[in-house]
């Protein structure tokens, strides 16, 4: 054989290997790789982190394996920053080779994972953000959500207000997409059950000076009021309305994150206060009693609603994957397969809408000491509108 053939035999041979590598990648078979894109460092990095636990736990309980392939985990912290969202869900595709992203917690970085998902037809499922447009107007046969949109805890605590008979309500809020949906979804709900918004008060993110906007409210006298904020914000929001007198007269009513991962540094303050979100910490049911206890053993922590998504994420996966025997390749089998699924959830089960966001039910919780207790369902089935959602 002269060297020319040789050398073309070899390339060949080469080539033919190259190709049966790509043709199983994301075929079952071998590995499915997994990329984890979430918050590690900064103010989300305990979302982050539980999420990352509740997905990892599912996993565990599976033996390792999803649809009968063994799940390898890639990380990047996205530091919740969307100038770099793009660059780093292209490392995770590009370099990593992923098969699924599942991400994120900031809805400002998982719009740019949307983006990038939909152009490169990556699975993508979504363990927090709460983005309307992640299953509105950026929806795709390969975009799913474990968690919420931000519409629905607003529309739930609409019908819980207009239900207990209020008609004039003060909606206060930062100034961003978050507040701006969740105080829709409200007024939705609120308006339609006969109720009125009459003041939408707002302040720019993450600024937290109320006091101007909560003599507003004093001087307006609404029959209550609903707000969206989280974290530090929500700290001080519900100490500050309580120190100004305003429990005491005019009623809070919130999202439930105004009130999940804050009741400590609230304190007494946030006895009483009522929210709604699609978790709550005693709904004492025998799959969260299990989930609950398999987490606390897992991680020696409590878990909470961010655990709760990860968790779901992850089931969400193992539905899709089951139906396609494995074949992550195979995006418009595994989308019919989850559409049909009935995720067996801790939060209770949930099926998923066609533009691929929860249907469930929204809780009306308490808070009790450090527990935001059970109160009721204040939303049964809620499935989120989708509205601008073309599939």
């Amino acid at each position: 054989m002269t060297l020319t053939r040789k050398t073309l035999l070899t390339a060949a041979i080469a080539t033919a290997a190259l190709c049966a590598s790509s043709v199983s990648h994301g075929q079952a078979g071998g590995k499915l790789k997994v990329g984890l894109m979430l918050p590690y460092t900064g103010t989300f990095a305990a979302l982050g982190t539980a999420i990352e636990n509740g997905f990892r736990l599912h996993v565990a309980e599976q033996g390792g394996k999803l649809g009968g392939r063994e799940i390898e985990i890639v990380k990047v912290d996205d530091e919740s920053d969307p100038a770099k969202a793009t660059d780093n869900v292209n490392k995770l595709i590009k370099r990593d080779n992923v098969d699924v992203l599942v991400g994120t917690v900031h809805s400002g970085v998982a719009m740019a994972m949307a983006k990038v998902a939909k152009d490169t037809g990556t699975l993508l499922i979504v363990p927090n953000a709460g983005a309307d447009a992640v299953t509105g107007p950026m929806c795709a046969p390969n975009i799913f959500r474990s968690s919420f949109s931000n519409w629905q805890p607003g529309y739930a605590m609409g019908e819980v207000v207009a239900n207990k008979g209020h008609k004039k309500v003060v909606t206060i809020t930062w100034k961003y997409a978050a507040g701006d949906e969740s105080v829709r979804g409200f007024k939705e709900a609120f308006e339609k059950g006969g109720g009125k918004v009459v003041k939408e008060l707002s302040l720019p993110f993450p600024n937290v000076e109320f006091q101007a906007l909560l003599t507003d409210i004093a001087a307006t006298k609404p029959d209550a009021v609903y707000t969206f904020f989280a974290g530090g914000g929500a700290v001080k929001f519900v100490k500050d309305y309580a120190a100004t007198g305003l429990k005491k007269t005019i009623p809070l009513y919130g999202a439930g994150f105004l009130t999940d991962g804050t009741l400590e540094a609230q304190g007494a303050d946030a006895d009483g206060l009522l929210t709604t979100l699609h978790y709550a910490d005693s709904l004492n049911t025998p799959r969260d009693n299990t989930f609950r206890l398999a987490y606390a053993k897992a991680y020696k922590l409590q878990p909470d609603v961010y655990a709760v998504q990860g968790y779901d994420a992850a089931q969400m996966l193992a539905a899709g994957l089951a139906a396609v025997k494995g074949d992550a390749s195979k995006k418009a089998e595994f989308a019919e397969a989850l559409r049909k699924a009935r995720i067996d959830s801790p939060r209770g089960p949930f099926t998923i809408s066609k533009t691929h966001n929860p249907v469930q039910d929204l809780y009306l919780r308490q808070v009790s000491g450090k527990e935001n207790k059970l109160v009721s369902v204040a939303s049964k089935a809620l499935a989120d509108p989708g509205r601008g959602c073309r599939m």
